[in-house]
């Protein structure tokens, strides 16, 4: 296994734009003469709720999870992080068995659509986004000349994976709202893009934030709820949308404490204030020893 953050194999697209009635040819099957040569050229993106499913088939903690099987990357020119799968130094799943996938109950998003594509697109003045789909056409895959055909509606339903799109939508919503919001959202600072990725993948240290005296303190919750959120992964994922989505664009649907609002409002002025002063008396220094080397 490679220690090194080397992405895996990016395969050649070929887009084209399809809907769930387009009907396609496809079948992945052991007898197949290129059986697992896709999971040995991986380029996998994970999702929180693949992540979820992945950690808990080897019983490990998402923590541990992300160390040993996956590598981190940015999403977009602003930074925004995402994982996806590691490989060995050929380029080969970790997963993969001369039987083919080790985890094929609890396999990914991507692997399930594959040979599909997939994305959302929010047309202009589309009061929602809408999924479009593309074929990725490889040399070496010969399960597009197998005989099965079926609609792209019918594929996903073969391939479990619309119970997979509804856990994952909300969170592809954020990425979405956030390219489309443009200048609006800007860079966002280091501090929150690391939440994004505590809240989307770091289940055990996101939990351990939310159940946390000072979040108590600030959110407005029933012990019902946090009940719920200390013991179900897939609740947690869920909250964590809520949350991310109040931390970037505002929707303030997570209640907060009288006046918690405000406090921290002026907890943050005075963190600026200090930066400020700490600048200006850094550029001072500065200042003061360019002098010193022209005397």
């Amino acid at each position: 296994m490679s220690d090194k953050f080397d992405l895996p194999h990016e395969s050649q697209l070929a887009p084209q734009k399809l809907d769930l009635s387009t009907k396609i040819q496809f079948k992945c099957h052991k007898g197949v003469s290129c059986f697992n040569a896709c999971c040995k050229r991986a380029d996998v993106t994970l999702t929180p709720y693949d992540v979820i499913r992945m950690k808990d088939h080897c019983g490990m903690s998402s923590g541990d999870f992300l160390k040993a099987h996956t590598v981190p990357f940015q999403m977009d020119q602003q930074g925004m992080p995402g994982i996806k799968m590691r490989t060995d130094d050929e380029g080969a799943c970790l997963f993969v068995t001369d039987e083919g996938c080790s985890i094929y109950e609890d396999r990914p998003t991507a692997c399930r659509y594959y040979p599909l594509g997939h994305m959302a697109i929010k047309e202009k003045d589309a009061a929602e986004d809408a999924a479009a789909y593309f074929m990725i056409s490889e040399e070496h895959c010969k399960g597009h000349e197998e005989e099965q055909v079926m609609t792209i509606a019918e594929f996903r339903k073969d391939q479990f994976i619309v119970d997979y799109d509804g856990y994952n939508r909300d969170w592809l919503d954020i990425q979405l709202k956030k390219r489309s919001s443009g200048a609006a959202v800007g860079n966002l600072p280091e501090a929150t893009l690391q939440l994004f990725f505590m809240a989307s993948y770091d289940m055990e240290r996101f939990r351990r934030f939310v159940m946390s005296d000072q979040f108590r303190a600030t959110y407005d919750m029933k012990d019902s709820t946090y009940d719920i959120l200390e013991k179900e992964d897939v609740a947690l994922m869920q909250f964590g949308v809520r949350f991310m989505k109040q931390a970037f664009f505002g929707e303030r649907t997570i209640e907060e404490m009288s006046n918690a609002w405000e406090e921290r409002v002026e907890n943050r002025q005075e963190v600026w204030d200090m930066r400020r002063e700490a600048e200006i008396a850094r550029k001072q220094a500065q200042d003061d020893e360019m002098y010193k080397s022209d005397d």
